[in-house]
């Protein structure tokens, strides 16, 4: 969470939304250091789109004052999912989802190669890297028409794709 704070700290948001899986278990010590943390923003309204790792109870949700949304969450014209494989037919919306924690192999002229958590974007959905440590990756295969942004040495660079045309 500390990544997360220093985000908070230096953007000032008014809304965060996390897309699923915040939680991996029933309410234990992570629950109460999240309130405590959760505590250190009282003017940041958050929301979890739950997840299917999110199987706390109600009241714990209450507890952490965050806005639950059991399927989907939208706003103007953004639709959040946990799953990408949840996503409606409504193609007005782009849509974020997370559940596959994305990950880019990048390969050296040898045979070496490194992987990376990405963000991982196309023309009507983007995938959100996991932020835990314990989560693994998907390593994706790109298309042609798709944007990658890899996480590199708490950097975020530009991999594939050519952002400037998907704007």
């Amino acid at each position: 969470m500390l990544i997360l704070k220093d985000q908070i700290n230096y953007f000032s948001p008014q809304l965060v939304i996390f897309v699923g899986d915040l939680f991996h278990s029933t309410a234990n010590n992570e629950h109460e250091n999240f309130i405590k943390w959760r505590n250190g923003f009282p003017n940041v309204n958050m929301h979890l789109v739950k997840g299917n790792h999110d199987i706390l109870k109600a009241d714990d949700y209450n507890q952490m004052n965050l806005i639950v949304h059991n399927a989907y969450f939208s706003i103007n014209d953004f639709c959040f999912i946990h799953d990408l494989a949840d996503k409606k037919n409504d193609e007005s919306k782009f849509v974020f989802s997370g559940h596959l924690h994305p990950g880019i192999r990048i390969k050296g002229t040898g045979k070496q190669s490194l992987r990376f958590p990405c963000f991982y974007f196309n023309n009507s959905f983007g995938v959100l890297p996991a932020f835990g440590n314990f989560t693994g990756l998907s390593i994706l295969e790109p298309k042609p028409d798709d944007i990658i942004f890899a996480i590199v040495n708490q950097k975020v660079i530009q991999v594939h794709g050519d952002y400037s045309v998907q704007c």
